[in-house]
């Protein structure tokens, strides 16, 4: 038996545990720099606002009361999913963590007796112990264990174990609806009169194939009842560590080009540290803003004399390269970087015997290690490179409706009073 724990509305339960004003409120999250509904609490779902509704569509009816937006704080939803995560890890033999929200569990023995009564000792203790709903279901497949989530999500109880034969709540569910099943391929399922669960369930192998591949055959043979899906290292080290925003405000000077990219470097540097990983490379981009939304990107690839995890070296190395992205006639509004050839330290390699720079040696900086523990307990950005910049950042992300990180930043701990 496979389980799935997700939070209810997650970002806007975050949001929700620090701010009881929120609670029983229509409450949207917005996406960066502001600009759209990603999350939205069921009240404000009743309202009938779709999702990715743009919020200058909705500043009205916020000034008249009738519904509450804040800025996506990915710092403290981060750190929920952490909590939530280490109490999953202490109730289940395994845990396979599929998104910041959601995780698959595979239960100890002793609950088989009833899933149910251990379903709801697991809601209850992430409930208590870090603040947020959760739906808690069960199955014997992953696909299943998703559609039950979805049906504990409407429980009392928040609880749901899939029953042996599902085949009316598979009869009832469209295709569109199921796990793994995206917008391109449910018109192709439609026009073979594949309408539901059900239908894929007990289509033929060969019909399927022909479809969908042996992905959407995988899929409807987890839906009947067997697990096909091979179990995933989701903490496994990432083939690529990458950073990248959307400006606030358009930039137009190479200086907000150059401060942007050095602090998406640092960060990014500071991610293939934690990970123990060096880079061979990066590429940096930065893309023109265009009226309506994307725009070209322009790039630049730069190889490592050694890979690398040293923030100043690669700083240095990708100042010599902005340059070849800066156009003074355009508009920029996004630049990022991704480090390639990922690998762990002490693969060999040959290096000079005289080296010209600290980057060809084979030690990590512990400058670096300082600077991340610092940032660690003080918290993010305490301790930055003057290449990114120390003056007003125009190009920083927009969140005006920031809400406070009170798990992660001593001085923004809630004070009573």
């Amino acid at each position: 038996m496979i389980g799935l724990v997700d939070g209810n509305n997650f970002f806007v339960s975050c949001e929700r545990v620090f701010n009881r004003r929120l609670v029983g409120r229509p409450v949207a999250v917005l996406s960066n720099n502001d600009g759209c509904c990603v999350a939205r609490s069921n009240e404000f779902k009743a309202l009938g606002i779709p999702m990715g509704t743009p919020y200058f569509k909705l500043k009205h009816r916020e000034k008249s009361g009738e519904i509450s937006f804040c800025s996506s704080n990915y710092e403290l939803y981060g750190d929920m999913s952490n909590r939530i995560i280490s109490i999953l890890r202490e109730e289940a033999v395994d845990v396979e963590q599929y998104s910041i929200d959601e995780a698959f569990i595979y239960p100890p023995t002793t609950a088989a007796a009833d899933y149910i009564s251990y379903g709801k000792h697991l809601r209850a203790k992430v409930l208590k112990w870090v603040g947020i709903p959760c739906g808690v279901g069960f199955a014997p497949t992953k696909t299943l264990a998703k559609i039950a989530n979805h049906i504990a999500k409407k429980q009392p109880d928040g609880v749901y174990l899939l029953p042996d034969d599902p085949t009316e709540i598979l009869a009832n569910l469209p295709c569109s609806e199921i796990w793994g099943i995206g917008r391109h391929l449910a018109p192709k399922l439609k026009a073979e009169r594949i309408l539901t669960a059900q239908h894929l369930r007990d289509a033929s192998n060969d019909t399927l194939r022909a479809i969908g591949g042996v992905t959407l055959l995988r899929t409807a043979i987890e839906l009947r009842g067997v697990s096909c899906h091979e179990e995933r290292d989701y903490d496994a080290d990432p083939d690529s560590i990458s950073c990248s925003r959307s400006f606030g405000e358009p930039a137009t000077t190479l200086e907000a080009l150059a401060e942007s990219l050095a602090s998406f470097s640092a960060q990014a540097a500071s991610k293939l540290r934690r990970h123990g990983l060096l880079a061979a490379g990066c590429n940096i981009y930065a893309q023109i803003f265009a009226d309506g939304g994307g725009g070209e990107c322009i790039g630049r690839t730069i190889v490592f004399a050694t890979p690398s995890d040293a923030t100043n070296e690669i700083l240095r190395a990708i100042s010599q390269e902005v340059k070849y992205l800066y156009n003074p006639c355009v508009r920029y509004r996004k630049t990022g970087i991704v480090f390639f050839g990922l690998e762990k330290p002490g693969t060999a390699h040959q290096i000079d015997l005289f080296p010209l720079s600290s980057s060809q040696l084979p030690n990590p900086s512990s400058l670096d290690k300082a600077v991340d523990t610092l940032n660690a307990r003080f918290g993010k950005g305490k301790i930055f490179s003057a290449a990114e910049g120390i003056g007003k950042k125009s190009w920083h992300m927009k969140r005006e409706k920031l809400s406070p990180r009170p798990t992660t930043r001593w001085d923004e701990l809630m004070r009573v009073r």
